[in-house]
């Protein structure tokens, strides 16, 4: 009997454990030959559910940030995992506490040596176990900026062999996953963008206020299931739209200036004047 997991057997920001039950129950009211197309795959969570409830169904999933290679690499993790384990345990720092000194000099040279050699780190399963609050890190050089914590798991990560099983995998942007399959019949988008007003730093793309709203124009016409937040605040965006249609661009004939303002070492932001001509 397949396993079906309820959230990623792999640590990924923005995986959508909390809606898992109730995505279960809206999948109930598609027919078994429906086509799911996962746009913004991520940790493939939904795309699993999907074909584990409807195991006739075509489902597309689109591994854009590459998470099927870090569940490829499960057995390569666990055991840096345990080396990292075994060294704090000798140090016995205990869970949650900060590891400084010595004992986070070696924990980088293990790091290093695992890069040099191996020539690979899942950095997010990584940092999720030396770092708080999903701080995910994807290099060695970033994790050297930030403190150490005792937050390593005392078990492995499962292997998971079959959580992909069955599923169609491409690696591409979501605009040309869509264009493949909006006019297949039966289709069920699947569209979970990294939402606006947060965190994105370990997502493969950039994404600008325009990319949210580009993803908005594949939703008219078709099927889907859409995940969002009350941060991004494009539901009350959409609203507005709707009471006022007519409105357009009001800056579509404004020049613009722009200043680079920072705030301290690690935060920037652009500054914007927008003007129309004075005659």
């Amino acid at each position: 009997m397949r396993k079906q997991y309820l959230s990623a057997p792999l640590p990924f920001v923005g995986q959508k454990r909390m809606f898992a039950r109730e995505f279960i129950k809206v999948l109930k009211q598609y027919p078994e030959d429906t086509v799911f197309v996962d746009l913004f795959g991520g940790s493939g969570l939904l795309s699993h559910i999907a074909k584990c409830q409807k195991p006739n169904a075509t489902v597309i999933y689109n591994d854009f940030d590459g998470y099927r290679n870090r569940l490829q690499h499960i057995p390569q993790t666990n055991r840096l995992l345990a080396d990292l384990r075994k060294m704090v345990e000798a140090e016995g720092v205990p869970k949650h506490s900060c590891i400084r000194g010595d004992l986070r000099d070696r924990i980088f040279a293990r790091l290093e040596q695992e890069e040099r050699e191996v020539g690979y780190i899942d950095f997010i399963t990584i940092t999720s176990g030396l770092m708080f609050s999903m701080k995910y890190k994807l290099s060695i050089a970033e994790m050297r900026k930030e403190a150490l914590y005792n937050n390593l798991r005392k078990t492995d990560y499962p292997l998971c062999d079959d959580y992909l099983e069955g599923i169609t995998v491409v690696s591409c942007d979501y605009k040309e996953v869509f264009a493949r399959y909006k006019d297949m019949p039966n289709v069920v988008f699947l569209v979970d963008p990294p939402y606006l007003s947060t965190d994105v730093g370990t997502y493969n793309m950039y994404w600008r206020l325009s990319d949210y709203l580009d993803v908005l124009t594949i939703l008219a016409g078709h099927r889907f299931v859409y995940f969002t937040s009350n941060k991004s605040s494009i539901i009350e965006l959409c609203e507005w739209m709707g009471r006022n249609p007519t409105v357009g661009n009001p800056f579509r004939n404004c020049h613009k200036v722009e200043f680079n303002a920072t705030v301290n070492y690690s935060s920037h932001y652009t500054d914007m004047m927008l003007f129309t001509d004075a005659a």
